[in-house]
Parts: structure tokens; sequence; C-alpha cells
């Protein structure tokens, strides 16, 4: 019985069942109830947010949402520089100029975010 056990155990794990047995179909459904039927947060596959994103500006200028972490431990005169390189670096090709940075709050006034108005420039 013993050895009845493990060679039963043994054709499951090397998979030796041919195709179209009753055996066969069951581990082709445990495997597609699996991949189907688990959870993303099993294997902590989140999709990544952007931390720059564009939003529609005025008068050909345009403004960028910035992550906090991307700005942390850089002085605030040192700010606009700092977005300036981002910006660029996110733009595809595409040349901007950025003005002014302003940290957004929230109730708490913690940061969550930084606004950079940007125009058209080199």
């Amino acid at each position: 019985m013993r050895d009845g056990f493990f060679t039963s155990v043994k054709r499951w794990i090397f998979w030796t069942f041919p195709r179209g047995s009753i055996q066969y179909d069951v581990m082709v459904a445990l495997i597609l109830a699996f991949i189907f039927l688990t959870p993303r947060s099993v294997f902590r596959d989140q999709p990544k947010p952007n931390q720059i994103v564009m939003l529609p500006g005025e008068g050909g200028g345009a403004v960028f949402w910035i992550e906090p972490a991307l700005l942390a431990g850089v002085a605030e005169d040192s700010r606009a520089a700092q977005v300036t390189e981002l910006v660029r670096k996110q733009a595809h090709g595409r040349r901007f100029a950025v003005s002014r940075v302003e940290p957004i709050f929230d109730s708490e006034q913690e940061i969550k975010g930084y606004m950079a108005f940007a125009k058209p420039g080199n």
C-alpha cells in the first residue's frame, strides 16, 4: 500500500497521465483555477503608479504632479532645477522650463506631492 501511495504521488508530481484521461483533466483544471483565482496580493504584484504625471495646462503650459519621494531631501531653492531635470526625463523629448513648484499638503499638513508649473522652453 505504501508503494502504491508513493507511485501515485510520483505520477502527480511528474504528470505522467495520458492526455484525455480524468487525471490529466483534473490537473489542468487545478492549474487554471490557481492562475485565475489566486489574487494578486498573494504575490504582491501590484501595478506601480507613475511618480510624475503630466496634467493639462493653460496657454501651452503644463502642470506636473510629482510624488514627494522624488524631492525628499532637496532644498526649496534648488527644487525647481531638480524638477526640471525630472520633467525632461519624463517628457520624452519635449522641453519644459519649470517656473514654480508648489507643495500640496493634506489636512494634517503633511506633503502629499508637488505641483510643478512649466512652460515650453529650452
